[in-house]
């Protein structure tokens, strides 16, 4: 196959992700602004105004980017679980798999559509927060670096989770039991720096802090991690997991239902 066969397999696969969050906006673009726009009346608003600064900032400003954040990973990774899963329920997936379609492609085309939908409901977050908080940018490439990492990131989380996954119910368990407690206790609401130094060492083990404060960081110019450190971290884990979703294809490991 020559390079624009391939353009065009990644393409469709891209194109079917897309249509497939998009026929149903109802469902999958709107719910996360209405659980957004309740965060920031009930934390920034009602106990924002109590807790007073933070960093600086009102306490609505310094989660603001948090709050995006974490509704850019969660819909990262339920698009691209719920989606292989169900590809690999109805064995629309064995077609893939027989197909001359090279693996990086069958990749690229899920977790792309998981960073459309990541984006999109970025974006959404974004502009329904400016009705609660003007928001200001420090560094746009900072913004818009780590919100593609880390949409790419959790897009390949959520797809080997689909592949291991043997029912609807599994592909909930990660979300619910590892990476809710993650993103809650990495650094959204809080800064690490409140905490003791022991419990600032132990939430230095969460990946998430990293994507929480560099994000940050490119709104408001603040950070409670160093920035690099930030960046390496989750480029690390984006190629961990690239080279685990990778092998788990080549190998058709729970690829058929």
């Amino acid at each position: 196959m020559n390079p624009m066969t391939y353009y065009i397999a990644f393409k469709s696969i891209l194109a079917k992700e897309v249509s497939r969050f998009t026929r149903i906006w109802i469902q999958t673009l709107v719910p996360p602004a209405i659980t957004m726009s309740l965060y920031f009346v009930i934390f920034g608003n009602l106990i924002g105004s109590r807790i007073g600064e933070m960093g600086g900032f009102s306490y609505m400003e310094f989660i603001v980017p948090g709050l995006i954040m974490m509704s850019v990973i969660t819909n990262s990774y339920s698009n691209v679980a719920s989606s292989f899963y169900s590809a690999k329920f109805q064995r629309n997936v064995e077609e893939l798999l027989v197909a001359p379609v090279p693996n990086y492609i069958i990749i690229a085309g899920y977790v792309g559509g998981g960073v459309a939908r990541g984006l999109c409901v970025g974006l959404i977050v974004t502009l329904v927060s400016l009705f609660f908080v003007p928001l200001q940018v420090h560094h746009l490439f900072s913004v818009c670096l780590t919100v593609l990492l880390t949409s790419i990131l959790f897009s390949l989380g959520g797809l080997i989770n689909a592949v291991f996954a043997k029912s609807f119910d599994d592909i909930s368990i990660i979300p619910t039991f590892i990476l809710t407690p993650l993103t809650y206790l990495g650094g959204v609401f809080y800064s690490i720096t409140l905490l003791p130094p022991f419990w600032q060492a132990v939430s230095q083990v969460n990946p998430i802090i990293y994507m929480v404060n560099a994000f940050r960081y490119g709104f408001l110019g603040i950070s409670d991690v160093p920035l690099g450190t930030a960046y390496l971290i989750i480029i690390g884990f984006i190629v961990a997991l690239y080279g685990l979703a990778w092998w788990l294809i080549s190998r058709g490991t729970g690829l058929r239902h």
